[in-house]
């Protein structure tokens, strides 16, 4: 194991004395070293100091998977400050409410993406009561409001000294917060889990022990806020002191040729994406010959599809875990067992304990369903700004209530059977129908929406709205509206019209007589 140090933005600096030339991050043609990208840390965590950031101050980045997205989470940690990602697919609501919750003092923004100029959004957001004091764009010839170019940001930390960057630094690691994930809430109001330098570390350290490759080349397409970007693939990767290859839009042919031409060691990604590479005509031609290992998350890998990866490559490992456990709380070691592959999820993760309990978080037996409950170092340390989400979240033993119903095989392994929340997963994201069915609800011609999930050969789970209308209003205009507010992977696959819902005795929607309907649709 590498050593444990203190920050998880100590990694970087470290390797660098090491391998300094050994590259860090790939993003097409353009290469950073370890060295390279310790000194690009530096030179931002100089520049927020001078922009006032101290500890626990947050930062917000808006920025595709791309280097300048992990020097800011880097750079933001390593002066005790708190990083937020923001999705570049989020829609101004979505990244109002991020901004008015975490209230970052500094946001740093990609102003343009290809498809999309970001000068609408950024223009309201800074309008917002208790805006960020400073918005940085990272393209020099952006102008937007007052905001101020990177490079010019840049200049203003020449005024910090050595001396008061290692002070800000030795104020601030371990247990404390480095970074807010945000996850969609069953009320339909995100909750920002609080994660940690120490959980984070000890998370990565143990995943390269557990899942060992070398040399450590990976490729990332993850949207930034998401805990598989920057906790899955890239903090292991840096510990390891291993490359991180950035994708900014995803293309399954496209990744595939890289794997060749980067010379990754890892193929990974949510079972959707698997389906979506198997599936093109001339998959066999492309070269997997560097890969040593083959790894998916999110959700569970079909058993046909298991088989036919067994056959590129032995070496499969699959995991379990939220973004409040900071990923894994269970893993599977690299196999080709078939059965521990398709009906499991691996066993507890290093120094992370697993209760499998009823309503009274009392222990089931082995083989009897009952809900994932975590206790783990690595948990995070509660949501931010919310003590009551965060009081329900934990039992009073200490452990993390998941919300996911699993079942102990007798070999000590975890099979996942189900949700207690009505929660589901689509290519792996989370997607909680009440934050889509008050997207639905706010639309005027709505009188009552609710989503269920329904099995779906490529994305595992997609959702199906039935919408009770209070006046005239089509599926595709509520289809718009949606897509106006949500990000693309909470749409719904179809938006069902009916004059009513079925109902329970006392009156609640009968909702699995609505997932019935929806397998129908």
């Amino acid at each position: 194991m590498k050593a444990t140090l203190p920050r998880i933005s100590d990694y970087p600096r470290t390797i660098a004395a090491l391998t300094p030339d050994a590259e860090a991050l790939v993003l097409g043609q353009h290469r950073i070293s370890y060295a390279a990208l310790a000194d690009q840390v530096d030179a931002l965590a100089r520049a927020l100091l001078a922009a006032g950031i101290g500890k626990g101050d947050r930062v917000a980045t808006l920025q595709t998977p791309h280097p300048d997205f992990l020097v800011a989470f880097l750079a933001t940690a390593s002066i005790g400050g708190i990083w937020v990602g923001l999705n570049p697919k989020y829609r101004l609501e979505e990244l109002r409410y991020v901004i008015e919750d975490a209230r970052p003092s500094v946001l740093l923004a990609r102003a343009r993406i290809p498809g999309r100029d970001f000068t609408p959004e950024l223009t309201a957001l800074m309008a917002l009561p208790g805006a960020p004091a400073h918005l940085v764009t990272f393209e020099n010839d952006a102008r937007i409001g007052a905001s101020v170019p990177m490079h010019d940001f840049l200049q203003g930390g020449s005024t910090i000294d050595d001396a008061a960057l290692a002070t800000a630094r030795h104020g601030c690691g371990g247990r404390d917060a480095c970074l807010i994930v945000y996850t969609s809430g069953s009320t339909g109001r995100p909750k920002g889990a609080l994660l940690h330098h120490a959980g984070i570390v000890a998370f990565s350290l143990t995943q390269n022990e557990v899942w060992p490759l070398d040399p450590q080349r990976v490729l990332n397409f993850l949207p930034i806020n998401h805990v598989g970007c920057l906790i899955d693939i890239a903090t292991p990767a840096l510990c390891g002191g291993g490359t991180i290859v950035f994708m900014e839009q995803f293309d399954p042919a496209a990744a595939l040729a890289m794997v060749a031409r980067e010379r990754l060691t890892v193929w990974g990604g949510v079972p959707s994406i698997f389906m979506l590479q198997l599936g093109l005509p001339d998959f066999a031609e492309y070269d997997l010959s560097t890969v040593q290992m083959i790894v998916w998350e999110g959700a569970a890998m079909p058993a046909e599809m298991i088989a036919r990866l067994r056959q590129i490559n032995p070496r499969l490992a699959t995991n379990y875990g939220l973004t409040e456990t900071c990923s894994a709380a269970t893993i599977l070691p690299p196999t080709d067992d078939l059965d521990q592959l398709a009906n499991s999820v691996g066993g507890a993760f290093p120094g992370v304990e697993i209760r499998l309990a009823d309503e009274n978080s009392a222990p089931v037996q082995d083989g009897t369903p009952g809900e994932v409950q975590v206790r783990s170092p690595c948990n995070m340390l509660g949501y931010w700004n919310n003590e009551a989400a965060t009081e329900a979240a934990f039992t009073a033993d200490g452990y993390l209530c998941t919300g996911d119903l699993a079942v102990r095989r007798p070999d000590g392994l975890y099979r996942i059977v189900g949700r207690i929340k009505e929660m589901f997963k689509s290519g792996g994201y989370n997607v909680y129908p009440r934050e889509v069915e008050a997207a639905l609800e706010a639309h005027p011609a709505v009188a009552l929406a609710v989503v269920v999930s329904r099995a779906d050969p490529l994305w595992q789970e997609v959702g199906i709205a039935f919408v009770v209308p209070r006046a005239a209003v089509d599926a595709g205009d509520l289809e718009a509206w949606v897509r106006e507010r949500l990000a693309n992977y909470k749409i719904p696959k179809r938006i069902v019209i009916t004059h009513d819902v079925p109902l329970l005795p006392i009156g609640k929607v009968d909702r699995r007589a609505l997932e019935v309907l929806a397998r129908e649709t």
